[in-house]
């Protein structure tokens, strides 16, 4: 039997024999692990729920066996109390564009697996819940998934979409391209059989080949997203697309010189958000119950660099992305913040039309949007983009788990949920850059110290 089977097997047998909400965790985890009981009082926190309500000042909140057992109330003779005054809790987000690869920076666009790195980060970041929006690795991104969810190493609840659902014209070799819509179907069958969670199409597919995905997808109930070029948002709405990734900035339907089934070059910069034309689309993707996906800090071409960001790196990544950066002129910054606006101004639409805007980090990009860094740096840009501070945080936590379909279990903080948790040693809902300032992250009722996990990876980024 190989090593990482007698892991696996160790790891089922340890949790079969562990008593009622006492965690077993190998040496890869335990090291993380800081709070493990069966009941465990948060007290005087302020809750910030996730629903958009305003926050619950000086509240205690109780864990019993990995789930929440109240808000307020009689505090159990046998809870481990932690007095948390001063700090907020919010529900851990539920990140819907993560991936766990990264850019390599060579002229061949190949991206690197970043499978031990990665999922820390996200965990260190309060991303408990994290579905991967495309893979290049599908069986990698699954094994590893399972290695989570059994203990061996640290990481949040992984949701795998496999993909890329590619045609003709793909832009890096780690990708398969279709050839036709029988090649759609007969992707799908293969990877719901291994284990996926959803299924992602991509840039160069055609509407025959999106339909095929997507009529397989659902026919084992589950779901296609998709971050489109050559099919039209409304298209892919009529199609039954079930979310699309990023919003108006790659939304080419409006370019005059669309062709069908032909991914154009196209500027956003021309689409006029107030428009009819963009508002019927808006108003179609609401009535498909279409979701769209913000992920507002892959378009950021230079954010303010912080110190966590460099020092994650690994030396070699560091100085190149600092040397890319360094070559972006004053135009590529000006064409980034446009495109930043514009994508708001959408979102903003969208979200008043009545659609559900979900948030994802997509760590790809040049390099800036890291695992879980990206994540808490579009909660700032949501707000930024005129988004209160409650709206933001339920845009990256609840809206999440409602898509997902898992909103009785995650995304919000109320009496028999999962207790996914992030205690902040700040209050976003006055400030939300506060979010970065993670001082204990709760899934499943354990906490886990995000400094301990940010130091495992440094220097490790870009490696693995």
């Amino acid at each position: 039997m190989k090593r990482s089977l007698v892991l696996l097997a160790l790891a089922a047998a340890a949790a079969a024999v562990s008593a009622p909400g006492q965690s077993v965790f190998t040496p890869g985890v335990r090291p993380f692990v800081t709070v493990d009981a069966p009941v465990i009082a948060l007290e005087h926190v302020r809750v910030i729920d996730g629903t958009g309500a305003e926050p619950l000042e000086d509240r205690t909140i109780v864990i019993e066996n990995g789930r929440i057992r109240s808000i307020g109330g009689e505090i159990p003779a046998n809870a481990r109390r932690l007095d948390l005054s001063g700090r907020s809790v919010i529900p851990g987000l539920v990140g819907m564009h993560e991936h766990l690869f990264y850019p390599s920076f060579d002229r061949i666009p190949l991206y690197i697996g970043q499978g031990f790195s990665f999922p820390r980060l996200y965990l260190a970041s309060g991303v408990t819940t994290a579905r991967t929006a495309g893979t290049l690795e599908p069986q990698t991104d699954l094994n590893l998934k399972r290695m989570i969810d059994s203990g061996l190493m640290p990481g949040p609840k992984m949701l795998i979409t496999v993909g890329y659902l590619e045609g003709k014209g793909s832009f890096t070799p780690q990708m398969a391209e279709l050839n036709g819509p029988e090649d759609a179907r007969r992707f799908v069958e293969f990877w719901a059989a291994q284990g996926a969670h959803s299924f992602k199409a991509y840039m160069h597919i055609t509407r025959a080949e999106l339909s095929a995905a997507i009529v397989t997808a659902h026919e084992r109930g589950l779901k296609v997203t998709g971050h489109l070029c050559s099919v039209g948002f409304r298209e892919a709405a009529a199609l039954g697309i079930d979310n699309l990734e990023h919003g108006i900035i790659v939304d080419t339907e409006f370019e005059p010189s669309k062709k069908p089934d032909v991914c154009p070059d196209a500027d956003f910069r021309r689409i006029d958000v107030g428009s009819t034309p963009v508002k019927e689309m808006i108003d179609d993707l609401v009535a498909h119950h279409v979701a769209v996906t913000s992920t507002l800090a892959v378009f950021e071409s230079a954010p303010p660099l912080e110190r966590r960001f460099l020092d994650a790196l690994s030396p070699d990544a560091a100085r190149l992305y600092l040397a890319g950066r360094a070559m972006i002129r004053p135009e590529g910054l000006a064409v980034s913040a446009a495109r930043v606006t514009k994508e708001l101004e959408f979102e903003r639409a969208f979200v008043k039309a009545g659609g559900l805007l979900t948030a994802g980090c997509d760590p790809t990009g040049n390099g800036s949007a890291l695992a879980g860094f990206g994540d808490q740096r579009n909660l700032e840009l949501l707000v930024k983009g005129g988004f209160t501070p409650l709206e933001a945080i339920r845009i990256a936590t609840l809206n999440g788990a409602k898509f997902l379909g898992l909103d009785d279990h995650i995304g919000s903080i109320s009496p028999g949920k999962q207790a996914d948790l992030v205690v902040i040693g700040g209050n976003p809902a006055a400030n939300i850059s506060d979010v970065k300032k993670v001082e204990l992250v709760f899934k499943d009722g354990v906490g886990y110290d995000p400094v301990k996990l940010l130091e495992s990876v440094r220097g490790q980024v870009g490696l693995h």
